[in-house]
């Protein structure tokens, strides 16, 4: 199903309204959480979507966290690895999530434990690890067995992922962007983890922030931002946002809730910064 926005006057400097990248069109999906069902309707319709449309540049942005929580972390990550949509260049954001899992297995095996009881057990399970060796285990344990279960291929996967991408008069990051500090200063444990302070700011921010991390039961547009995690792992409601222009417009999947093993957040990292 799609769904148009009506544009509000912005306060951007260079335009009256918000506009992408000039010939560009892009699709931003929200938190995808271990949910490749949702995720292969959702790339259906933006496949479809896309080719109803006059021919643009396009490219389509995961906005992080495709791990954790819902039931096929490792079909997602598969998935996208090895068949991405073929009428799109893919951009991906790393979220608070996976950033967790990947810095637990670089070194860090601390971040583990905590990172398992947020959502974490759903993902090790789905690459075929019985949940019992490792909840509740020492940290040297769980790193063993997530090596040993998790392919290296697919932690230097969501390594490589980005803190932010910029696109025309918008900015996509994970989580949000900190008030009164200047996108190029922006910290990188910031754009996946911010929260509160993002959410309630009313600041113009010289631009859009598109985002995801924070889970509301519909689209939340805002004058400075848009929130797109409609809580897919439990919702079955995975929002995808087009930009092209002007325009804005969204589609979503409609599809049921999932069982979430969920016991109880966890920790940064070098940033990546693209612009398209």
């Amino acid at each position: 199903m799609e769904y148009m926005f009506k544009l509000r006057r912005g306060k951007l400097r260079n335009s009256e309204y918000p506009q992408g990248s000039p010939d560009k069109r892009v699709y931003a999906i929200g938190d995808v959480h271990g949910r490749l069902d949702l995720l292969n309707d959702l790339l259906t319709q933006i496949e479809e979507d896309n080719a109803r449309r006059s021919a643009s540049e396009t490219s389509i942005i995961f906005l992080g966290d495709l791990i954790d929580r819902g039931p096929d972390s490792r079909g997602v990550i598969e998935r996208l690895m090895t068949a991405p949509p073929a009428m799109a260049k893919c951009y991906f954001l790393m979220g608070n999530h996976e950033e967790a899992l990947v810095r637990g297995l670089s070194g860090e095996p601390r971040l583990l434990a905590p990172w398992l009881n947020h959502g974490g057990l759903a993902c090790v399970e789905s690459y075929g690890v019985d949940i019992g060796t490792v909840h509740g285990q020492p940290d040297h344990v769980i790193e063993h067995v997530l090596m040993s279960a998790i392919p290296q291929s697919h932690i230097e996967f969501m390594r490589g992922f980005l803190d932010s991408i910029r696109f025309g008069d918008y900015l996509f990051a994970h989580a949000g962007i900190r008030p009164d500090v200047p996108i190029n200063d922006q910290s990188s444990r910031d754009l996946k983890w911010i929260r509160k302070e993002f959410l309630e700011s009313e600041a113009d921010f010289g631009c859009i922030v598109v985002h995801g991390h924070s889970i509301t039961e519909t689209v939340s547009e805002r004058p400075n931002r848009i929130g797109i995690d409609t809580g897919a792992y439990r919702s079955g409601i995975l929002t995808a946002l087009r930009i092209e222009g002007t325009e804005r417009s969204w589609l979503q999947t409609s599809g049921s809730p999932s069982e979430v093993i969920d016991l109880g957040a966890s920790p940064t990292q070098t940033e990546f910064v693209a612009e398209i």
